[in-house]
């Protein structure tokens, strides 16, 4: 077959490869197999491979997804489409970095109508599906009724027929109890809920579990289904509620307690936007749980028996202090301002409810002024709903006097919960004030929130001047620091992402 390439006699180039004009009302995915080849190590600037989407009447390019990892052997990425009304074509760009002898190569890019996360196993890829490989067992593809091809079922699902393919593992060369094998859906790129559904079959002497799994980024598994131990000589039809608002992998689990056990297949797998359970969740919104106090708390709030420990106040921005995080002209909280800062005072600021087993990252903007030890003034709990587990999950160490600094913390929690403020006068002589602004909730850890891919035109001159550039004009140019600006007066404390970026 043949695959397209790109290498370094383009050093420093960018090589762009557009779709046609595309039009799909329904989801649809992306398959793209393709491979990076270099030799050097990881460089400053390495080769990449992106691939952005082109809305119609939009003036940026949106970045699905990129690749720098090189690798021996074809790869493959698969890439969530979502419904739209606007046509648009996909832009596939190579970039070759400093690498001499760097090369990227395009295999295959396909777009099937679905969501990536279906799949009947006829194409050669598996539709991105991967079998975690472990010496004794694992998933193979069954069908196809090739006589090399191994095959412990008459007819697959899909087709009805000894042509088609399936996946399946069998218990023969089990070694141990409870070996374990795993197939790996691709990662959802998009926010999804509803139902999924596969088709199975299982033949057991003795006992076999076979589960699915939920893994978000962090590792975190959560079982979704599992079988009840009735045997299906034919294709049964399972069912289950599928809830990933971010990315997400489905894990195919069996495992066998002996070499006896059988053996599980694994036919069309499915999913639909509309819950099996005909239940019209109403999925929570992160927006309603942060607040920016311009207009109110939102939806946070003070218990009375504490006193009011938190008050939303405005102040005028001069050269000695900074004024609000969002605008600088507008509010912020306030604790143990001088009416209330009696020795071991403690003023609680609480979050809304938050649903249990979600993956939450939390980010705020807080300032310190006039403390002498800075350690323990803020902290942040979470109370479960019953209110006698608290959890203390962050305090602040040590941070620049007077400067907006970001914190920011993942959490999950079984139980439904709520984030909670403190903040704590030791002494009547060590007590200052605590700022606090621009509280913000998104689902899926804080690392893979910075590794999603930024909107086009955004940049926080974190990492680089992103796509940036300027034109070099002698004096006058931009330069990229961090801390106080090198004369006094004349300009922020700090930078206005994190404080100290």
């Amino acid at each position: 077959g043949h695959y397209i390439s790109v290498d370094t006699s383009y050093e420093g180039e960018k090589a762009v490869l557009s779709s046609p004009e595309l039009y799909s009302e329904e989801w649809s995915c992306v398959r793209l197999i393709y491979q990076i080849a270099t030799t050097s190590e990881a460089s400053l600037d390495p080769t990449r491979l992106n691939l952005y989407l082109r809305q119609e009447g939009e003036s940026f390019d949106r970045l699905l997804w990129s690749a720098k990892e090189p690798s021996d052997s074809w790869l493959i990425a698969s890439l969530d489409l979502m419904n739209s009304t606007k046509k648009y074509r996909i832009v596939l760009e190579g970039e070759m970095g400093q690498d001499k002898s760097a090369s990227i190569a395009v295999f295959e890019i396909k777009i099937t109508p679905g969501y990536c996360i279906e799949c009947d196993f006829e194409e050669n890829h598996l539709c991105g599906f991967m079998n975690r490989w472990n010496p004794n067992v694992n998933w193979f593809v069954g069908g196809g009724n090739i006589r090399n091809s191994q095959s412990i079922l008459p007819k697959d699902h899909t087709l009805n027929s000894e042509l088609g393919h399936y996946m399946y593992v069998d218990s023969v060369y089990v070694k141990h109890f409870q070996e374990v094998a795993q197939l790996i859906s691709p990662k959802t790129t998009a926010p999804m809920s509803g139902c999924l559904s596969f088709y199975y079959q299982l033949k057991q002497e003795s006992s076999i579990v076979f589960t699915v799994y939920l893994r978000d980024t962090s590792g975190f598994y959560e079982e979704i289904w599992k079988t009840d131990s009735a045997l299906s000589a034919d294709w049964a039809l399972a069912e289950v509620d599928f809830n990933a608002p971010y990315p997400m992998e489905v894990i195919f689990e069996v495992a066998f307690n002996s070499a006896k056990g059988g053996y599980v297949a694994l036919d069309d797998i499915s999913f639909s936007p509309v819950y099996c359970s005909n239940q019209t969740g109403t999925p929570f919104n992160p927006a309603q749980a942060g607040c920016n106090f311009e207009e109110d708390l939102c939806n946070f709030y003070q218990d009375h028996k504490d006193g009011p420990g938190w008050s939303r106040v405005k102040v005028k921005r001069n050269v000695y202090r900074a004024g609000d995080h969002t605008t600088g002209f507008g509010y912020y909280l306030l604790a143990n301002t001088k009416f209330t800062s009696q020795p071991g005072y403690i003023g609680r600021l609480y979050g809304p409810t938050l649903p249990g087993n979600l993956q939450f990252c939390l980010r705020f903007y807080y300032a310190l002024y006039g403390f002498f030890k800075m350690s323990g003034t803020l902290a942040v709990y979470i109370f479960e709903e019953n209110h006698v587990v608290q959890e203390k999950i962050w305090s602040v160490l040590d941070s620049p006097k007077g400067v907006w600094t970001e914190a920011e913390i993942s959490f999950k929690k079984p139980m439904p919960c709520k984030v909670v403020f403190v903040s704590w006068c030791k002494s009547f002589w060590d007590c200052g004030l605590v700022a606090l602004d621009d509280i913000s909730l998104s689902l899926g850890s804080c690392q893979a929130a910075d590794l999603s891919l930024p909107n086009p035109g955004e940049c926080t001159f974190e990492k680089d001047e992103c796509v940036f550039t300027q034109k070099k004009r002698g004096r006058g140019s931009w330069h990229r620091r961090r801390g106080p600006t090198p004369t006094s007066y004349t300009g922020p404390k700090g930078d206005h992402t994190t404080g100290v970026g």
